[in-house]
């Protein structure tokens, strides 16, 4: 009965931290946190970043939703001067991003859902951008996006990676449709099966 109320426990507090039915941002909310990116943002890309910021918390409703990332590489990495030991690989460079941002996606309940290399072409439009990998990150809403991307621009020694590897991006959220990716009912039984597997040993 311990171990079984201890798992229910886990599972309760996996849930309120996972979360994903919140509520709307307000305008004092919007008008703070666009502030505050206005004064970390660089100049090269203020104004641009900060009109996608607007768009994108224009249809917050809470929930949450999916982000879609499409990426393509620079040919050698472009670091800032100070940085030349790190090297000119862009995929090592890429790495070291990924590696870096974990845990500001966790402390928000943000996970990585899919993440996939490009391995082939098929159908292709003309002109059309030629992306190495997509990567869709589940975020718990759109506020917790935003307090994720402002902890990685106070983080200046982790957003240089990025721009160092990245050459162009295509960023956009997405709403599933249908999903077979079910992370509350996989963690739900993941905890069943080790209070099962418990119950065993001990009898």
């Amino acid at each position: 009965m311990a171990i079984c109320l201890a798992l229910l426990l886990l599972y309760i507090a996996f849930v309120v931290w996972y979360g994903g039915r919140g509520r709307p941002l307000t305008a004092a909310e919007i008008e703070a946190y666009v502030a505050e990116l206005e004064t970390l943002a660089t100049e090269a890309n203020k104004q641009d970043l900060l009109a996608s910021v607007r768009a994108l918390l224009a249809q917050d409703d809470g929930r949450e939703f999916v982000m879609q990332n499409l990426v393509r590489y620079r040919a050698k990495a472009l670091y800032p001067p100070g940085h030349e030991q790190l090297g000119d690989d862009p995929r090592a460079a890429d790495r070291r991003y990924g590696k870096a941002i974990i845990p500001h996606l966790l402390r928000y309940g943000n996970v990585p859902v899919f993440i996939a290399r490009r391995s082939g072409s098929f159908i292709e439009p003309a002109r059309a951008d030629a992306w190495h990998y997509v990567a869709m990150v589940r975020y718990r809403s759109r506020r917790d996006f935003l307090r994720f991307a402002i902890s990685i621009e106070r983080a200046a020694d982790i957003a240089v990676h990025k721009w160092a590897a990245i050459e162009k991006t295509h960023i956009f959220p997405l709403r599933p449709i249908v999903s077979l990716i079910f992370v509350r009912g996989a963690v739900g039984a993941l905890l069943a099966l080790i209070g099962a597997l418990a119950v065993l040993l001990l009898h």
